[in-house]
């Protein structure tokens, strides 16, 4: 028995040997299996992981150009827009340009117009107001319409009219019996008919100067003038009388140097 259970033993350790032997081998191949089945795992999640960031990147540049598209039609609208928006504007900064020209335009005619309006105002103010006169040294005032045909008159008798300036001014003094001209009117008026020939009515002109305003600076001339139409109406007496009054009345006076050179004359 014991020698059959070494003969066992005996035929079994080889066998135990060989198994011992080729365990770590199979082992090493299992293991090695193993490790490659990892490793391709490994790579195939890599792979599948780079596909997926190969996707997601595709997709994010795809999502990319989308909207570089969309901001670029965004940017070409807003470009529009702002093309549009900057016509407008200026086409409103034209229509308020033409608005300013015309307002510019409109007040420049409302100025000249304010301006025609004053002076037609001045201008009637002037016809009616009345104005400061100075004449044969006085002083007085005067409606713009008495100034205006006293002036008409003397125009008229400068022109040597002697007929209608006469008539002027006697419609003068009819019309404006009150006037600081009153004085100046019956002196010329007298001249003027003495200038007409007619000594009678200078007579009458001159004598009412000298009663009615006997300190008037005109009326030493009105005297020489009233003796002088007495010398043409041949009356002497008469036209010695005024002159001497002349001389009396008025010594300092220039008419009185002539009145006494013609009373020479007289005697």
């Amino acid at each position: 028995m014991v020698i059959r259970f070494r003969s066992v033993v005996t035929g079994l350790l080889p066998l135990s040997l060989v198994a011992a032997t080729l365990w770590p081998l199979q082992a090493h191949a299992l293991f090695a299996d193993d490790e490659a089945r990892k490793a391709i795992i490994e790579l195939r999640q890599r792979v599948e992981n780079n596909r997926q960031a190969a996707e997601a990147a595709n997709a994010a540049h795809a999502r990319a150009i989308e909207e570089a598209r969309e901001n670029n039609s965004t940017n070409r609208r807003s470009l529009l827009d702002l093309a549009n928006q900057i016509e407008q504007l200026r086409t409103e900064l034209a229509r308020l340009r033409g608005q300013n020209e015309q307002l510019a335009r409109d007040v420049s005619e409302l100025q000249r117009h304010q301006k025609d309006v004053q002076l037609g105002l001045d201008e009637r103010l002037r016809k009616v107001e009345p104005v400061r006169v100075t004449l044969d040294g006085k002083e007085f005032t005067a409606e713009p319409a008495e100034q205006r045909d006293f002036d008409a008159a003397m125009q008229m008798l400068r022109r040597s009219e002697f007929a209608p300036s006469a008539q002027a001014y006697v419609a003068f003094l009819r019309r404006y019996p009150e006037s600081g001209y009153t004085a100046s009117a019956l002196y010329w008026l007298g001249n003027a008919q003495y200038a007409n020939r007619a000594y009678k009515e200078a007579i009458d002109t001159h004598r009412r100067l000298v009663t009615q305003f006997p300190a008037h600076p005109r009326t030493p001339e009105a005297m020489l003038a009233l003796a002088n139409s007495q010398i043409e109406l041949k009356d002497s007496k008469a036209a010695r009388r005024t002159l001497e009054d002349l001389v009396k009345a008025h010594p300092q006076s220039e008419a009185t140097v002539a009145a006494r050179e013609r009373l020479s004359r007289l005697r």
